[in-house]
């Protein structure tokens, strides 16, 4: 006899199956695909013919029928262990069609458990029980735990199956959310609006919920930014405004909202960071784990150790009223990561304000481990905060840190970690939170200190460390040859990462078998002299060594080399340029490094190397490949990116005159196509650059660093990240000056002094303009000179020396117009213009501004940006004439060209200039629109300006129209 067993079934969210309270591992992808068609049948038999079609998709192969006969048989089994193999079982049993179902209830099922309490709370609200019903509204979505079958492939989970089920959610927690609202008892539902709206970023009907759901509860600040962050969203993802839905919703919360924002107190301190402006009134709730590990195993006493630490009066016992912190340590590729991602699942429930996680990369062989300032300022961004808000200095950045996680419950897990000083700061210094913290190292410190709980993960025991190998490869193929499997397990070392490339190896030749795949690994560890050792390190080598001596020349090749690349992550562009080969011919070498599990493939074209992957790489490429070898390697990256960088710039400024020296080599081997794509390229690319930089300089190659750092100018210009602009142009200045070039060091300067200028710090960035100005003076440097002096200019605006910037102006004027630089002369006539305006010399300025339209007009790529700032400043001096039509049509000119330009921050300028005009116009509905387009591009940009606007949004009224003459703008 088979004992009784209980068993759930769990499909809200990922598969999940408990027998007795244990959870139970459901088997291959493929197999927990099969389970999770079953479970939302919800008890419904589903035929073979059905299950062959979810499965595969009309791309089934000819042993379907076979495959899910095993599945079943292996399910069967791992539910009712006891189980004969013939017999038909309890709770999998055989449908019509030769089909099967799952014998489940609402106690042994979540979805049907959630069906009968929506039952239940529909029949409370018919029977006038609307506080009951709320309740019980609430159980049901409780149940939820993310999209239905997360976790199993997307080509199945896209069934209508699933989608039906989805939508079956939304549609309960509408119909709750409304009662809930009608009834004044939103805080139950809150949590399934939350969790819903993370979920389906762009549905109008959950997000008017949940910002009337806010609202009721007292919290309209955080539903007036869920209004705008959906309002931004759906304008630049599909181009459309709010619906009336929404629009209805966020004016109700308005006419329940306070009339302005928080006010500092009297010493001119905010509060708290929610209280500064152009800081988000709520605090976004991340979600930054990485995905959960599909075949976790073994680890039973390490993770019941650390659950009693992290959880210690059980599942249900209150969060710890202290910040509990767990360092686990041990050697690279024993699971440090895998256990902590597992943990912190186990747990996340218990900490509903979000996880942080980050790699600090404490021991990459470029030695560009992550600095804490660097990921505290990730941390921040993540929380919301713009990048131009973020304080300098590591200590300001570590307090401001501290303070939005103070009074949550967080989750951070650091990984990779260096040691204690590279951790320390990132701690929160809340009660209530849990950090996580992986390294190879032990942070003795932190145990002392901070009264860490340490953990040194030893390899796998040889039990696990077989079940890992059943989980993978079937039990059937591990138990046909246990010696075979003895030795597979010794030569790994029992090391996680060690199984999981010959499993995966074992995987793609299922026709191999077991003892071929062990003969095959004896023979690698005796022909790799280079790795030879006697630590468990020494057989991950030989493990590294048998893949890589499986692939084609030219792959391993390719494979070394990438080793040399300082980012993060790499594209397939610059992979071809380290391997001196085309795009075309790079990607098949790629696609079998993902193969062989030796590159990781990410989002967006973009692959990652494991560091212990690189550290093999890059012993390999120094004992098969020549130090001229891997110069020339560093050296096309670098030309790669100086050329790339250059066609990227030509696209957002065509003006631009700054030219790369002969000898550069090819073309780039994947040119920007058009605007958004350069800033994209840009954006992806940005800290790979940086660290290009920086490597060339340690390399040497000093003349090519600075002329890289000048190119980046002007990305950093229009879309933010000041901070690393100023970081990188100080590398730019070193470079500079060690090549021995003062033109060089003229363009750091005067990057610098331009950097300096957007953040605000004005006597330094004066001090870099003079230096770079007379430095191009004494090298005769016309446009150099002419350029900085016009930067001059713009500085002494923002100090309000406004005669000195038209004294600057006229100066660059004369020297560009000597140089015949037709550009940067009608970019001066526009400042000109600019700075008559802003002393009130509106009729002065206006022929300054046509002048520099008519320049304009001459250039064949029609000016970029410049020509748009043009009719910027036309558009303002007709404000202040009283021409407001004329005004209006200016600006709108001015934005259509900024935005296809890419250029953000002056988008944004002209954007607050047309609300101006609008409001006086007596058009206050489209001058807030205005306002709040241009809030929501500053606030990442320039904290400053963005509380400005946040003051006119809450001033704003309505006025007669005073523009009467009727006659559009001035077009020269």
């Amino acid at each position: 006899m088979v004992a009784t067993s209980e068993v759930r079934f769990a499909v809200l969210g990922t598969v999940r199956v408990w027998r007795d309270g244990t959870e139970l591992h459901a088997g291959p992808p493929q197999q927990q695909a099969m389970l999770a068609v079953l479970l939302a049948n919800a008890g419904n038999a589903v035929s073979l013919a059905a299950l062959v079609d979810l499965l595969w998709g009309g791309a089934e192969p000819a042993s379907a029928t076979n495959v899910l006969r095993r599945y079943a048989g292996a399910l069967r089994r791992t539910i009712e262990p006891g189980l004969p193999r013939m017999a038909a079982g309890r709770w999998l049993v055989g449908g019509g069609g030769g089909g099967y179902r799952i014998a489940v209830d609402a106690d042994s099922l979540d979805l049907l458990r959630f069906r009968e309490l929506y039952a239940r709370a529909r029949d409370a609200r018919d029977g006038g029980r609307a506080g009951e019903a709320v309740r019980l509204y609430a159980g049901a979505l409780a149940l939820w735990r993310g999209p239905v079958a997360a976790g199993i492939g997307t080509e199945v989970r896209g069934h209508p199956l699933f989608t039906q089920l989805d939508n079956e959610r939304l549609t309960v927690a509408v119909e709750a959310a409304d009662l809930a609202l009608r009834h004044g008892e939103a805080g139950p539902v809150l949590p399934a609006l939350q969790a819903l709206a993370d979920q389906h970023r762009l549905d109008e009907h959950v997000h008017s919920r949940l910002m009337l759901a806010l609202s009721a509860s007292g919290r309209q600040a955080e539903a007036v930014d869920v209004f705008h962050v959906l309002a931004g969203r759906l304008r630049t993802e599909l181009g459309v405004r709010p619906s009336p839905l929404l629009a209805e919703a966020h004016r109700r919360i308005l006419a329940a909202a306070p009339a302005a924002p928080p006010a500092a107190d009297q010493a001119g301190q905010e509060s708290g960071p929610s209280s500064r402006p152009g800081y988000r009134a709520v605090l976004p709730r991340p979600a930054q784990l990485p995905a959960e590990p599909a075949h976790f195993v073994g680890r039973e006493d390490e993770v019941d150790g650390l659950l009693r630490q992290l959880v210690p009066g059980g599942r249900t016992a209150p969060v710890s009223p202290t910040m509990i912190i767990s360092a686990i340590g041990g050697m690279a590729g024993v699971g440090k990561t895998t256990l902590a991602i597992h943990l912190a699942y186990r747990v996340a429930d218990r900490y509903p304000d979000g996880q942080l996680y980050v790699n600090l990369r404490g021991f990459d062989l470029n030695g560009s481990a992550m600095t804490p300032a660097e990921a505290i300022r990730g941390f921040l961004e993540n929380l919301g905060v713009p990048p131009q808000q973020i304080p300098d200095g590591l200590d300001a950045q570590a307090a401001l840190y501290r303070s939005f996680l103070a009074d949550r419950r967080m989750l951070v897990l650091l990984d990779n970690a260096r040691d204690a000083e590279q951790v320390r700061p990132l701690l929160p210094g809340s009660a209530g939170c849990l950090v996580l913290i992986t390294s190879r190292n032990q942070l003795s410190s932190l145990v002392a200190a901070h009264g860490a709980h340490p953990l040194q993960l030893d390899v796998m025991s040889a039990g696990s460390a077989r079940e890992s190998l059943v989980r993978r490869l079937g039990a059937d193929r591990v138990e046909a040859e246990p010696e075979a499997v003895e030795t597979i397990i010794a030569l790994c070392g029992r090391l996680p990462l060690a199984l999981s490339v010959i499993t995966a190896r074992a995987l793609m030749n299922p026709l191999l078998p077991l003892a071929a795949t062990a003969e095959q690994l004896l023979e690698a560890k005796g022909s790799l002299d280079a790795f030879e050792g006697t630590d468990p390190l020494t057989d991950i080598r030989a493990v590294f060594g048998w893949s890589y001596r499986t692939l084609s020349a030219g792959t391993a090749r390719l494979f070394r080399l990438l080793s040399l690349h300082p980012g993060a992550t790499f594209d397939i562009a610059s992979a071809a340029a380290l391997g001196g080969l085309t795009a075309r011919g790079t990607r098949p070498l790629l696609a079998e490094l993902v193969r062989a599990h030796l590159v990781g493939e990410e989002a967006r074209g973009r692959h990652r190397l494991h560091d212990l992957l690189r550290a093999y790489a890059r012993e390999a490429t120094e004992s098969y490949d020549t130090a001229e070898d891997r110069d020339a390697a560093r050296e096309r990256l670098l030309r790669h990116c100086l050329r790339t960088a250059h066609a990227a710039v030509l696209l957002l400024d065509p003006a631009h005159q700054f030219t790369l020296p002969d000898g550069m080599g090819p073309a780039p081997a994947a040119e920007p196509a058009d605007v958004a794509a350069a800033v994209r390229w840009f954006q992806e690319e940005r800290l790979t650059l940086t660290a290009v930089v920086r490597q060339a300089v340690e390399d040497g190659r000093t003349r090519e660093a600075w002329r890289l750092a000048r190119l980046l100018d002007c990305v950093y210009e229009k879309v933010g990240h000041w901070h690393e602009w100023a970081d990188l142009q100080v590398t730019g200045l070193e470079a500079a000056r060690r090549s021995g070039e003062p033109l060089g060091v003229a363009h750091a300067h005067a990057g610098l002094g331009r950097a300096h200028s957007m953040l605000r710090r004005y006597a330094s960035a004066e001090e870099h303009l003079d230096r770079a100005r007379a430095l191009f003076a004494s090298l005769g440097d016309t446009v150099g000179e002419a350029h900085t002096l016009r930067l001059l200019g713009w500085l002494m605006t923002r100090t309000e020396r406004d005669v000195l910037a038209i004294e600057h102006t006229r100066r660059s004027l004369d020297l560009y117009r000597a140089a015949g630089h037709l550009s940067a002369e009608a970019e001066s006539f526009n400042a000109l213009a600019w700075y008559q305006a802003s002393l009130g010399a509106y009729e002065e300025a206006v022929p300054s501004a046509v002048r520099s339209l008519l320049l304009y007009r001459r250039i064949p790529t029609d000016g970029g940006s410049g020509h748009a700032r043009a009719w910027d400043t036309l558009a303002f001096a007709h404000h202040h004439l009283g021409a407001l039509r004329r005004a209006r049509r200016c600006y709108e000119r001015a934005i259509r060209l900024l935005r296809a330009s890419g250029d953000r921050y002056n988008e944004a300028g002209s954007l607050s200039r047309l609300g101006d005009t609008l409001a006086e116009a007596g058009a206050s509905e489209e001058a807030r629109e205005c306002w709040r387009l241009a809030f929501d591009i500053l606030t990442e940009m320039d904290p400053d300006w963005a509380a400005e606007i946040r003051e006119k949004l809450s001033r704003v009224r309505d006025t007669a129209i005073r523009d009467t003459d009727g006659e559009p703008c001035v077009t020269p």
